[in-house]
């Protein structure tokens, strides 16, 4: 029997492939890294999974793992993510072709991306660059244009902010739930969440206009999709009030970011915190990175913390790729609804 391939297309590090290949697998590196997602091309990964068992890594922006890709081999039983979210791959056309898609949604990966979503509010709100800045270079002691936001509610009848959270999936309830002692005022859109999550979260559910409109603080939390794709536009950014801030943790494409240049540009809203963007890298010439302390950048870095990061995702995917190679169940299945199709294709039959 020959070797099992397993094509590695974004490596994390080498111990992300080093199992496969302590059990004789043949291994294929592409081109994407940590610090450089861009990687191979869709016609180049489509060479690469030419025969093989495993397609597995992290993010890519370069290529797609398409349907070309995935019908490169017909003994491929799965795609596997170090991370959670799967836009690079057209999962529709993996279900189809009786492929398994699995992911890795570890709350090290996850919760990391919670923090954050509210470093960045903070900062933002308190002007915390901005009077560290003014200490460090001024000879003033103080002005009136480093004064901050008061968050939360006060006893001599300040209101407090409303923080309208689109998305109350893990990342977006647990921000919910990291929001509470600070006597805020929480709202929610969800329309795939049942009201118990809501009642759960004690949060107030509401439309995305009323969320938009009530907000001081909104905050993206959504998987891509095409319904999420450009979600934020030009209409959106236009409900918002012109003393809000915007936040993005999630998939730089659910935002047009034109329209939320603009939005910038011409004071719509007052600012945005951003670790995702439509395109990664940020192109140097964007107007985002010549922009003043209007927004808090960071490169899609916002699960990257010491002890966490992609590390338990990467023995996530390691395990649910050497089970399906033993022809078992992965535990981490995205598109569940493939699990009887791959059941007749490659239930009990190893390829190790």
């Amino acid at each position: 029997m020959a070797a099992p391939k397993v094509v590695v297309f974004a490596p994390g590090d080498e111990q992300s492939y080093k199992r496969f290949e302590e059990i004789g697998c043949e291994v294929v590196l592409g081109k994407a890294s940590w610090s450089d997602p861009t990687g191979n091309t869709t016609d180049e990964l489509a060479s690469m999974a030419n025969e093989a068992d495993a397609l597995v890594g992290t993010s890519i922006k370069g290529g797609k793992i398409d349907r070309s890709v995935m019908s490169a081999s017909e003994h491929l039983r799965i795609v596997a993510k170090y991370s959670i979210g799967v836009d690079e791959i057209d999962v529709n056309a993996a279900t189809d072709l009786g492929i398994i898609v699995t992911h890795a949604p570890t709350e090290a990966n996850w919760g990391g991306v919670v923090e954050t979503t509210m470093t960045q509010m903070l900062t933002m709100l308190k002007k915390v660059r901005q009077r560290d800045h003014a200490l460090k270079t001024s000879t003033d002691w103080r002005t009136p244009e480093l004064t901050a936001t008061h968050i939360g509610s006060r006893e001599d009848g300040y209101p407090g902010l409303t923080i309208g959270i689109i998305g109350l999936g893990r990342i977006g309830g647990r921000f919910a739930q990291m929001l509470a002692p600070w006597r805020v005022r929480i709202i929610a859109y969800d329309p795939y969440q049942p009201i118990d999550r809501f009642i759960h979260a004690n949060v107030q559910r509401v439309d995305l206009e009323t969320l938009l409109m009530e907000s001081d603080v909104v905050s993206l939390h959504v998987v891509l999709n095409t319904e999420t794709y450009h979600m934020m536009s030009d209409r959106e950014f236009g409900l918002m009030k012109p003393s809000a801030v915007f936040l993005n943790t999630s998939r730089g494409p659910a935002v047009d970011e034109p329209a939320l240049i603009r939005a910038l540009e011409n004071e719509v809203i007052a600012g945005a915190g951003l670790d995702v963007f439509e395109v990664e890298p940020l192109p140097m010439d964007s107007p985002l990175r010549k922009m003043d302390d209007r927004v808090l950048l960071s490169a899609h870095v916002a699960a990257h913390n010491y002890g966490a990061g992609i590390g338990p995702g990467i023995e996530w995917a390691t395990e649910d790729v050497l089970k399906a190679l033993k022809g078992q169940i992965p535990e981490h299945v995205f598109n569940k609804e493939v699990i009887p199709r791959w059941r007749e294709r490659f239930e009990g039959r190893s390829a190790i």
